[in-house]
């Protein structure tokens, strides 16, 4: 395993497009970080980049404190994991995942024991004289990840890897790579949009729009308190909706006009402006039995269309502010319904300020 410190990283295209405009990331050894974000935002740039397949216009890479920025790929104690796995048809899985080992010119005795443990790691051993064309598509992504760790890198590069799989395999796959990850330590970078796999299996998450940091930090931190509409809204359902401050009515609670009622809205920081955007969950919405319209923090609304998803509903309704918001519950609701609903302060994020 490896560190890797990304700092004030610049990319330009020769088309004057900025894909990536200083990014600053430290990753730890062990960590399991994914870049998440829209197509177009830099993610798998910055990742090519950090292998040494994209130059920068600014800023250097370094891995265990060592300038890696001018090196090649092959120097620099990374290996990738292609989105389209890359693996090399007329090979067999054992010389697939064997390529990088012996371009090193590695020994016969020390590629066996690597392609044995590598089979062991991802369960190919049956598998191993086949070419990749006789293989799932779940087998194919564990040809690569064999391949990648067989090269025994301090940072594995994952290139949304798992878009090619149907949504039962995706979901398999991404927990046996998190598994190997974490059984074995290697350092990992994941490029992915999709946000169940970003909050499932990293350690961070750092989500990026058109070249910049939006914010990093946790899963949970990532969902419950997003920065910004961008974060809030990429990340998951959000009820983003305007909040006018009035006063502050706790040590960490402040009283606020919104258009869904007069709202008490706790945060770790205060607001910097009289107006900020607001958000909030669609399962923060507690809905009450009793109508009881008098508690704090309590609106009403009607309710205008929904959609049963096994596990939950999710009910569209309508405020007294005429705007639409989403709710989660655990039993369909009737349509045209009124329906009071409760929002704890803490169920509130303050994101940017309304200019």
């Amino acid at each position: 395993m490896a560190s890797l410190a990304i700092q004030q990283i610049s990319k330009i295209f020769p088309n004057g497009h900025k894909a990536l405009d200083d990014i600053t990331i430290d990753v730890a050894s062990g960590e399991f970080l994914t870049l998440l974000g829209p197509s177009g935002c830099g993610k798998t740039t910055l990742l090519k980049a950090i292998a040494g397949f994209h130059s920068v216009l600014r800023g250097r890479f370094l891995i265990d404190g060592k300038d890696v920025t001018a090196l090649p790929p092959e120097q620099r104690d990374t290996a990738m994991c292609f989105q389209s796995y890359a693996l090399f048809p007329h090979m067999t899985v054992a010389e697939n995942i064997l390529f990088g080992p012996k371009q090193s010119r590695l020994g016969k005795a020390e590629c066996d024991a690597r392609l044995a443990v590598a089979l062991r790691q991802v369960d190919l051993a049956p598998h191993v004289a086949k070419l990749p064309s006789a293989l799932s598509g779940g087998q194919q992504q564990r040809v690569a990840l064999a391949r990648a760790m067989a090269m025994r890198p301090g940072i594995i590069l994952f290139d949304e890897p798992l878009s090619n799989l149907d949504a039962r395999l995706r979901e398999q796959v991404r927990y046996e790579i998190r598994s190997l990850q974490a059984e074995y330590g290697f350092t990992a970078l994941y490029v992915t949009h999709d946000r169940a796999e970003a909050l499932a299996m990293s350690d961070r998450i750092a989500v990026l729009n058109n070249g910049r940091i939006e914010q990093i930090g946790v899963p949970s931190d990532i969902y419950d308190k997003p920065k910004n509409c961008f974060v809030a809204n990429f990340i998951g359902i959000a009820n983003i909706l305007e909040a006018n401050f009035i006063r502050q009515v706790g040590e960490s609670t402040w009283r606020a006009h919104t258009g869904i009622g007069e709202m008490d809205i706790s945060s770790r920081i205060a607001p910097l402006a009289p107006s900020h955007y607001i958000c909030w969950r669609p399962e923060d919405a507690e809905v009450l039995i009793n109508n009881n319209v008098s508690q704090a923090n309590v609106f009403t609304a009607t309710v205008t269309a929904q959609a049963f998803q096994g596990n939950v509903t999710d009910v569209l309704i309508r405020s007294r502010d005429g705007a639409p918001y989403r709710i989660q519950t655990r039993k369909p609701l009737a349509i045209g319904s009124t329906l009071s609903l409760r929002l704890d302060p803490s169920n509130f994020s303050i994101l940017e300020a309304i200019k």
